[in-house]
């Protein structure tokens, strides 16, 4: 049988501490002692994150060119995929005989023939891939709001603001003395009554004032930055409204008065917070596209149905009790016994030893470029003492190593928090599979909608019945326990009433 070999690493440190020739490697071994014949070789380096991997649909163009079998070898699961967005185009080609996949670490090899225990395997293979991708991604957020916390801004420096250098060599952000004393000169005038926003901006126009762009302000620019703290010493995040360590171009007391000019000094009256539903917003119709919404009759009987938007429908009412009843068939579908449990959990094991792995040669490069980097900054100092280069031209190397130096710190850190988070992933799924139902009728509304959330999608009416599709690693799991013995896959579109 043909043979195509995929070796991949997520950077191009990973790539000078040589694990794509390591991995090369081994793959032509075990595909030696396979007896398969080696027709190309993939070594790709890119992020696994990436919405587009070019090289990977090049690999797809190839299998689906051949005459034959081609068999893909790749020393592990994480190598060929992170996400189950290409598990349906891979499972075409299993089922249809033109590819044959060959994972090393795993010992696992699926083809048309593969039984439904080997397809959960490559699952759950898959499922904590990407659990070890948002795993690290979980921590990059974190960084970012430990730093939005902490008083300092991400994103583009307001208007007024500018991104430079600190006294330090650090970035910050300064005032743009350009346009930051207009921004005074507008908080004040505003804050003094008698001025509307086509005032302001006649006003402003008349003084010189310009954006960032050279043009003249718009009102609904001027609204908006009247009614950003950030002047103020304030931040808007995700996290809250923060004190920032930025210079302010107008003082607290100013920008509170603007607001209550702004708003008429009327408080806004609170808008009253909605009865929680457990289906409210995931639901359609799937004869019109619109959203089942739910409603209460005789005060306490929960009904949904078709909002009717393009009116198209006849609204049909239908209980909530009958809506979840093949939800929580579904729940008992994925409930595996204590046999199927102790083999998914001795695979967990293995697929760990693989993460280890992955782990282990991403910190490896990342501590040979860090070496390589002490190295260098050696260099130069030696340089600048032989008089080879000016204080200038050291000190701003020497800025830049030290930089690089501080990022791969936090990625060897990203990479520890990932590896000790490695299991929760693990007892969540099969928490789920033993207890899903019983969780689920024992939870409270929002937990309820949480857990439909991660186990349910693309829920539709269809007529007075709900169409169900399960996500994945669940769907596998309600195949498996149908099918223990034989791979009867479902198709991505099908659906279970």
């Amino acid at each position: 049988m043909k043979a195509i070999l995929l070796a991949r690493v997520s950077s191009k440190e990973q790539e000078e501490g040589q694990s794509i020739p390591a991995q090369e490697r081994r793959l032509r071994e075990y595909s030696e002692r396979k007896g398969l014949a080696i027709v190309k070789v993939f070594k790709i380096t890119e992020s696994s994150t990436k919405e587009t991997r070019k090289e990977f649909e090049k690999i797809i163009e190839y299998i689906r060119k051949s005459q034959e079998t081609i068999a893909l070898v790749a020393d592990t699961i994480d190598r060929v995929q992170r996400s189950f967005k290409e598990s349906h185009t891979l499972l075409e080609l299993l089922k249809t005989g033109k590819l044959e996949i060959h994972f090393l670490r795993e010992g696992l090899v699926l083809n048309h023939k593969s039984n439904s225990s080997e397809i959960l395997r490559w699952d759950i293979g898959v499922m904590f891939a990407k659990s070890f991708v948002l795993q690290l991604s979980d921590n990059i957020k974190r960084s970012k709001e430990q730093a939005a916390k902490s008083g300092i801004w991400l994103g583009l420096a307001p208007t007024g603001y500018k991104h430079g250098i600190d006294e330090q060599g650090n970035k910050t952000i300064i005032n743009d003395p350009n346009i930051a004393p207009f921004i005074t000169k507008m908080f004040d005038l505003y804050a003094g009554g008698g001025y509307s926003l086509e005032k302001l901006r006649d006003e402003l126009k008349e003084m010189g004032a310009r954006s960032k762009n050279g043009k003249i302000f718009a009102k609904s620019q001027l609204n908006k930055m009247l009614k950003n703290p950030f002047y103020c010493g304030r931040m808007e995040t995700k996290y809250g409204v923060i004190s920032h360590q930025y210079e302010t171009l107008t003082m607290l007391s100013t920008f509170n008065r603007v607001q209550e000019i702004i708003d008429g000094y009327q408080s806004k009256p609170k808008k009253e917070r909605t009865k929680p539903f457990v289906l409210k917003g995931m639901i359609t119709c799937e004869a019109c596209g619109s959203v089942i919404t739910p409603e209460i009759k005789k005060g306490r009987y929960i009904y949904y149905s078709c909002t009717n938007s393009r009116g198209e429908c006849n609204r049909v009412y239908i209980r909530e009790e009958k809506l979840l009843k093949p939800i929580l068939e579904y729940f008992d579908a994925i409930s595996l016994s204590e046999e199927q449990v102790n083999s998914i959990t001795s695979h967990l094991r293995e697929i760990h030893k693989s993460e280890s792995t992955f782990r282990h040669e991403g910190m490896t490069a990342l501590r040979k470029e860090q070496d390589k980097i002490q190295r260098r900054i050696s260099q130069i100092y030696d340089d600048k003492l032989d008089g080879l280069i000016d204080e200038r031209i050291y000190l701003e190397k020497l800025k830049e190593f030290k930089n690089r130096q501080m990022e791969i710190l936090e990625e060897m850190k990203r990479y520890e928090v990932a590896d000790e988070n490695f299991h929760i992933t693990a007892n969540l799924v099969l928490k789920l599979a033993s207890r899903a139902r019983e969780l689920f009728e024992s939870s409270e509304i929002d937990e309820k909608r949480q857990l439909l959330n991660l186990m349910f999608q693309n829920l539709q009416l269809r007529d007075v019945s709900l169409s169900v599709q399960v996500t994945e690693p669940f769907k596998t799991m309600v195949d498996y326990k149908k099918c223990p013995t034989n791979w009867r896959r479902r198709e991505s579109n099908s659906r279970a009433q």
